[in-house]
């Protein structure tokens, strides 16, 4: 599978955010993130790091 988990980057330490992540959509200051099983997150933050190779997406808080 290809999905991937997401992290928040937040003093110093990755929290994770939402597992098993399909779509990742930029949208005005905000990452929208969904799951394959239909949850939904949106955070004000930038993309910070993909590791697809990991399965790991790290989000920075803006």
């Amino acid at each position: 599978m290809c999905e991937a988990n997401a992290y928040l980057f937040e003093n110093g330490r990755e929290e994770l955010l939402l597992e098993q992540v399909d779509k990742v959509i930029p949208q005005q200051g905000e990452i929208i993130l969904e799951n394959i099983f239909g949850q939904r997150k949106i955070v004000k933050a930038k993309i910070k790091e993909m590791a697809l190779v990991d399965h790991k997406i790290i989000l920075e808080k803006i």
